[in-house]
Order: structure tokens, then sequence, then C-alpha cells
């Protein structure tokens, strides 16, 4: 799976959403992105362990979902999410941001209740502990 850089914003409030939206923005840097790549040809959105805040995102590229992945097409692009990342991710908006400041993927999740300096990591609420694995993010912020 190929990595891509994803940054964490605040999150808007949403009702009614389905798993993960993705951006028009987004699904045609996806799109670029894709044809740019070899034997992939959906985009993979994950949560893992690690980071400064407990979790990070992994958002890369797939052959195709696997058994257990809820798998949906918005804007043209296909995505696949596992079961474990689902709960996390639930009403995320995956978004492609280019600007003077910043440019990259980044995620509005409202299941986010803090991040990491760096926005590359996130916390949720208590009692959803995350999975033990990395330390830190590596851009100095704690």
């Amino acid at each position: 799976m190929a990595a891509m850089e994803v940054t964490e914003r605040p999150a808007e409030s949403t009702i009614d959403t389905p798993l993960i939206s993705v951006t028009e923005a987004a699904a045609a840097k996806i799109k670029q992105l894709l044809a740019d790549e070899q034997d992939v040809e959906v985009l993979r959105v994950a949560i893992q362990g690690g980071g400064c805040s407990g979790f990070q995102y992994g958002l890369g590229f797939d052959r195709g979902a696997t058994e257990g992945d809820q798998e949906f097409e918005q804007h043209g692009v296909r995505v696949v999410v596992d079961p474990y990342s689902a709960p996390y991710l639930q009403g995320a908006v995956v978004d492609y941001v280019d600007s003077i400041q910043q440019s990259g993927f980044a995620i509005n999740n409202p299941n986010a209740v803090a991040s990491c300096g760096c926005g590359h990591s996130f916390q949720v609420a208590d009692g959803e502990d995350a999975p033990a694995s990395g330390a830190g993010c590596g851009s100095g912020c704690h």
C-alpha cells in the first residue's frame, strides 16, 4: 500500500452521513494519483495505533477489498475501509487541500476529540484505546 501524508482538520457537525465521504477535490487528486500507479484500483482508508495522540491515519492504494472491508464508490473513486478502522472513521470526510499554507489530504473526523500539533495523529473519547504500536509523530510535537 503506497502511503500518503494526511493532516487532521477540526470536525464539522454532520447528520446521517455515510461511513466516510470523499470530496470532489480529493476524488480528483486520487484519480490523478491512481493513474500513475500499477495494479491498484482502490483507496484504502485506515487508522493505526501510533503518533503522539494515539491513532494516526493511513491513506494508500490497494488492489481491492479484502474480507470484512466496507467498500463504496464516491465521485468515481472506489474506497475501502477495514472493519477495525470503520468505527473510528464513521462520518469522516477525506478532502484535498491545495493552498498557500498547506497542500495534501486532510481528514475531517468527528470522532477525534483531540489531535497533536502536527495534525497527523488524533485521540478518540475515553474508553476507546489505541492499539499499542509506534511512538511519536516525528515532528517533535508532544
